[in-house]
């Protein structure tokens, strides 16, 4: 080879090789010692909160006063057109003496109004007028089971209960009687 040929030959080998260091990179070097290393730096630490303020509750107040429930009017019977008519009917048949007709009346009024405790009370005074106490007791009982809610009818009732019961001779019940008509409706 001529010293030419070998002269291009070595430019050759060394741009050769000094292009593949280029490709490699710089040599290794070893980690520096654990003695020089840095500290990590400190990890994010969130500032305190704030202590929340909570408002006071509102002063509770004591509760409304509960109202009394409401006071039911008292109820008051009536007669119908029809009964009445037949109670008048029945007046004028025992003011002209004849007490059996006017029961029969009043009965035929009951069929009419069979719930309504006026009726009842009719009929056991003049089973009372009559002189039959006992019936005319057992019609102020049945008014009374009919008179719920009408104080007036009521005490009517009682009072005829007393008088039957005074008619047969037990005026210690028939006191109780007039007693409990009065405290439903004074005299």
């Amino acid at each position: 080879m001529t010293h030419v040929g070998t002269r291009v030959a070595v430019a050759v080998a060394v741009t050769a090789a000094a292009a593949c260091s280029s490709l490699i990179g710089p040599p290794y070097q070893a980690p520096p010692a654990a003695a020089s290393r840095q500290p990590p730096p400190p990890a994010y630490v969130a500032p305190p909160l704030a202590r929340a303020t909570v408002p006071p509750p509102p002063p509770v107040s004591p509760p409304a006063p509960v109202p009394p429930p409401p006071t039911p009017t008292p109820r008051e019977y009536r007669l119908g057109s029809a009964a009445a008519a037949l109670v008048a009917q029945a007046q004028r048949d025992a003011a002209s003496g004849s007490p059996q007709l006017a029961e029969g009346t009043i009965e035929r009024a009951l069929r009419i109004e069979p719930s309504n405790p006026l009726l009842w009370i009719m009929l056991g005074q003049a089973h009372q007028s009559a002189g039959q106490y006992e019936l005319a007791g057992s019609m102020g009982h049945k008014a009374l089971q009919l008179a719920a809610g009408d104080p007036r009818a009521q005490a009517a009732a009682w009072r005829l209960i007393g008088d039957s019961l005074r008619a047969r001779g037990r005026n210690s019940e028939a006191d109780d009687a007039y007693s409990r008509a009065d405290n439903l409706v004074p005299e």
